[in-house]
């Protein structure tokens, strides 16, 4: 995707039915990536666990909250709202933090590290509050989350957990989360047309970016990834 793919003056109706297809398109080229869980190592396991919860447990929240924070519209506030309060209700960083230790993938130092440089662009992009483009990032992701819980659960299991209340709750609720936010897409584009934002996928590209590096930590610059 890039800053040609769509054309903000599109119609509001029709703009957010194309955007759904392109994120849709790119949740579905990104799980194709993912590597064969049979073919890793146990170090490999851990490290996808490990980079992952050092990326989610600190961060989802505040990036919902930016997203919060962006948003004009009622109907969109009340959708983002209604998702902090399950994650802060709920407490789903400390059931993340439990999905962790159970796969003993507690994060470590060397875990953030892997991951600093593109975490440190997502959170700065969120820190713009680019109402559209974050809301179009947080749909992505939270589309990618609830396709991405089997393969997680797997790679758990296949480190001697059985504690997967976390994959199984974001298995589920995130599918309602996704619908949610193109929902609160919709709406945003009719209240703020995004002609001052030529690249509506940056937060995706972004977003994207920072998965690949939890999945392939050892990915090179030009994002190609490392060969097995």
């Amino acid at each position: 995707m890039n800053a040609t793919t769509l054309n903000p003056q599109t119609p509001s109706v029709l703009l957010g039915t194309l955007i759904q297809q392109q994120v849709d398109e790119s949740i579905n080229n990104l799980l194709a990536s993912l590597p064969d869980p049979g073919k890793l190592s146990a170090d490999q396991r851990r490290g996808i666990i490990g980079r992952y919860t050092a990326v989610l447990e600190g961060n989802f929240i505040y990036w919902m909250t930016g997203a919060y924070l962006s948003v004009r519209s009622e109907e969109a506030r009340s959708i983002i709202l209604d998702n902090l309060l399950e994650e802060v209700r709920d407490s789903h960083p400390a059931m993340l933090r439990r999905f962790a230790l159970a796969a003993h993938a507690a994060p470590t130092d060397s875990d953030a590290l892997a991951v600093y440089r593109d975490l440190t662009n997502v959170r700065l992009f969120v820190g713009r509050l680019s109402t559209v483009r974050l809301v179009i990032t947080m749909a992505f992701f939270e589309g990618f989350i609830q396709k991405f819980m089997s393969f997680l659960a797997g790679l758990a299991a296949a480190q001697g957990s059985t504690e997967m209340e976390y994959t199984d709750v974001h298995g589920v609720c995130d599918v309602a989360h996704t619908q949610g936010l193109f929902r609160a897409l919709d709406a945003e584009i009719a209240l703020n047309s995004p002609d001052s934002e030529p690249n509506l996928f940056e937060g995706v590209q972004l977003l994207r970016k920072l998965i690949e590096r939890i999945l392939f930590p050892d990915m090179v610059s030009n994002g190609s990834h490392p060969k097995a």
